[in-house]
């Protein structure tokens, strides 16, 4: 079973910056994307960013210029550097990965992880 730990979450006022990480573990292969979502109070579940394994981006329009989204290999670790936080920024941020099994008929396994919260002050 993958795991999938993030941190980095916290207080910060608007105009600052964090860095997220997410570290996985468990059978790590066949890694097709991988992910950061958010939710805020009262709303659903939204996509930040993801990056393929042949390593394309793909950011939500409200962080593009603001949110960088990266991964180290080596180190099994997702990070999502945040720049110019706004208050709006405010949710649980989980970290998000997908593999894929098979070549004729593929089939997709999702895994989360247990989210780390980041707050934005005014």
């Amino acid at each position: 079973q993958v795991h999938l730990v993030e941190s980095g979450g916290g207080l910060v006022q608007a105009g600052g910056s964090l860095r997220l990480s997410c570290v996985a573990s468990g059978p790590i292969f066949s890694i097709h994307s991988q992910g950061w979502y958010r939710q805020a109070p009262g709303k659903q579940r939204e996509l930040v960013a993801t990056v393929t394994s042949g390593g394309s981006t793909n950011y939500a329009d409200s962080v593009k210029g603001r949110f960088t989204i990266s991964k180290d290999n080596t180190l099994n670790t997702l990070y999502l550097q945040m720049n110019s936080l706004k208050p709006e920024d405010t949710a649980i941020y989980y970290c998000n990965l997908v593999k894929r099994i098979g070549v004729v008929r593929p089939s997709d396994y999702e895994y989360w992880g247990q989210g780390t919260q980041v707050t934005v002050s005014s």
